[in-house]
């Protein structure tokens, strides 16, 4: 029997409190018997017991501050002198003359080499990465390696060239997108030669683990739950104008935005000029169980992105019977079918979002209908074990 291939990965922040289906696919493909050991550029977010142990095992790149990321530097400029000038060439000329870019890039690429040092040490020779593909572009510029992404989208779609998704794409031996929407846009931006190394690689959530919560036919206050970053993207100031609608109707509603980023102190505003501060709580970043409480209070979930992959949050409330109010775009349409599995309406239209949401609370039927539809489509197409044995079965395929 061949052994389980050996595979580094590579992510931005590793555990994070938004990404934590990254530690549900690599403890996942652990239990397939693949040997994983990660490296995690910035340093894990504040931790529950479990994900301190996964740190305690994770290489950290930033962590080791200016003077240990120097000295690996100038070990491995020392070791292989021309591969790294060519290594800093290759950083400038992607920048394409912008100065500002070329400082990221070459501060990339000195994380690229403590990267290539670890792997060396760690007799490690692929590469898979998850939001790190520059560093990772860099890093083969300095060793040989096979390397592979998974690309969410929609960021590197929206501005391929800033991404050097053509580089990447040319450069990566295997390129995992997590919709069929996003494979067709790797298509876009590459040649048909390069065609047959994308694959589709969904994502998933354990309904085991993501249960289905308690059914409340009547509640008061009606819980509406958006879990996700504040940033414009997500579309949070939809949700804070959709809620002044519902409560200028009168409709006992409340709005819990947990998590946390740049639009909070522009949405803290917007909630007290509009009077909806009894009406809509900020809670915070949570945990992973911390948020699975919250989904527990939930009468519907809301996210009304401008832009998105395919949200695992969404998967994580429909596992719960959570009914679902999202936007009609991208990956989504792949996840939620309009008034089947939960309600889709057109991004950045504030009164078609109370629509729905007031739809879903006038009838309680069709919550339960959603619901119950929600969970058995994650269950079908976006159960984490079936989802991850596809993706070992293509890291194997690649060798």
């Amino acid at each position: 029997m061949n052994p389980q291939p050996r595979i580094a990965y590579l992510v931005s922040q590793y555990p994070a409190v938004n990404h934590t289906f990254i530690l549900r696919e690599i403890q996942e493909l652990r239990k397939m018997g693949f040997d994983i050991p990660v490296a995690s550029i910035r340093a894990a977010d504040p931790m529950s017991p479990e994900d301190r142990d996964e740190a305690a095992a994770t290489f950290y790149v930033k962590p080791r501050g200016v003077a240990g990321i120097l000295s690996t530097n100038l070990r491995v400029l020392f070791q292989r002198p021309l591969q790294y000038l060519r290594a800093m060439l290759y950083a400038v000329r992607l920048s394409r003359g912008n100065l500002r870019t070329a400082f990221f890039n070459l501060a990339y690429l000195a994380e690229a080499a403590v990267v290539v040092d670890w792997m060396e040490r760690e007799k490690l020779s692929r590469l898979h990465m998850h939001f790190t593909t520059t560093v990772g572009l860099l890093a083969a510029r300095l060793a040989p390696m096979q390397l592979s992404a998974t690309i969410h989208g929609p960021a590197e779609f929206d501005d391929p060239a800033g991404f050097y998704l053509a580089e990447k794409i040319r450069a990566f031996g295997l390129v995992c997108a997590i919709s069929e929407f996003g494979r067709r846009q790797l298509q876009k931006f590459s040649q048909p030669t390069e065609w047959a190394k994308f694959q589709v690689a969904r994502l998933g959530v354990d309904p085991a683990l993501y249960s289905p919560r308690p059914f409340r036919e009547n509640p008061s206050p009606f819980e509406i739950l958006f879990v996700g970053r504040l940033t414009a993207v997500k579309g949070p100031e939809m949700l804070v104008a959709a809620m002044d609608r519902l409560v200028r109707e009168g409709r006992p509603v409340r709005l819990r935005f947990v998590g946390d980023g740049p639009e909070r102190g522009a949405l803290d505003r917007a909630v007290a000029e509009r009077g909806l501060s009894a009406h809509i709580i900020f809670e915070g970043w949570r945990n992973a169980e911390q948020v699975r409480a919250f989904y527990q209070q939930a009468d519907i979930f809301a996210l009304p992105s401008f832009a998105e992959g395919i949200p695992v949050v969404l998967m994580e409330a429909m596992a719960m019977e959570i009914p679902c109010v999202s936007t009609r775009i991208t990956g989504i349409p792949e996840l939620i079918r309009d008034s089947v599995d939960g309600l889709l309406v057109a991004p950045g239209v504030a009164d078609e979002l109370a629509r729905a949401i007031a739809r879903l609370m006038d009838d309680s039927g069709l919550r339960l209908e959603i619901g119950r539809a929600g969970r058995q489509r994650v269950i079908e197409d976006f159960d984490l074990r079936k989802n991850t044995a596809r993706l070992a079965d293509i890291f194997r395929q690649a060798g």
